[in-house]
């Protein structure tokens, strides 16, 4: 069992975040976690490499103590995720977030289209981030913009797509695997890809597997990370 000096020296801890859970809460989570179990002091060292939304689950790599200064090495590795997408309508966040506020066409979408439409995103692309994101513009979260109902223009970013897997078609889900660079929008490509099938998209479910050589097969889930801490008998 890891000792409070563990923590401290530096530990990555690999979580299976919840659905629901945004990535602070489950850092949160386990911080008070080790603050309650072990009397770690309150302003010890831990946080994320790489977040995930609300509604995606999987792989969060959660670094304490003098490992937080690799939070940046791990976060600038290669993820992969596998999810869903479902064709055929559109939200403003492009996931379940939001309504559907469009509807389009899927009678001409075959599986050859979409094995074709595949190929368009391997490779460098171009990628505007959702409007429903943490990114900053005028000193404030795109987030925050567009729940004020206020438009931003948001410029393109370079992205990576190593892999691409359509791994389940059945109308209108098609079911994905993605490996890509660090900064890539798996809602933003799934978006792009209705747009590429000339219908529209958005996705339905998202979960992290892998970041690096880190793998969601190794992780405990986050609700139960505070029963697998052997209390610290010093502080009770």
């Amino acid at each position: 069992m890891l000792t409070p000096e563990d923590y401290l020296n530096g530990q990555i801890l690999l979580i299976d975040k919840p659905l629901k859970w945004s990535s602070f809460q489950a850092v949160n989570k386990l911080k008070y976690a080790l603050i309650n179990k072990l009397g770690l002091p309150k302003k010890f060292k831990i946080g994320h490499a790489g977040t995930l939304d609300p509604l995606a689950t999987g792989l969060l790599i959660v670094c304490t103590g003098k490992f937080t200064k690799i939070i940046s090495e791990i976060q600038g590795q290669a993820k992969e995720y596998t999810g869903t997408i479902n064709v055929g309508s559109t939200t403003p966040s492009y996931d379940l977030e939001t309504e559907i506020d469009a509807v389009f066409p899927t009678e001409h979408i075959t599986p050859e289209l979409i094995h074709e439409t595949v190929g368009q995103f391997l490779g460098e692309i171009d990628q505007k981030p959702p409007v429903f994101s943490a990114i900053k513009k005028d000193g404030k979260r795109l987030y925050e913009h567009a729940r004020a109902g206020e438009e931003v223009e948001i410029a393109s970013r370079k992205t990576t797509i190593y892999e691409f897997e359509i791994t389940r078609i059945e109308l209108p889900e098609i079911d994905f695997r993605v490996v890509c660079s660090k900064g890539t929008y798996i809602r933003s490509l799934a978006f792009d890809f209705g747009l590429a099938l000339s219908s529209g998209a958005h996705l339905t479910a998202l979960r992290r597997t892998k970041i690096g050589e880190y793998d969601v097969k190794n992780t405990i889930d986050a609700a139960l990370f505070e029963d697998s801490i052997a209390p610290n008998a010093a502080s009770k």
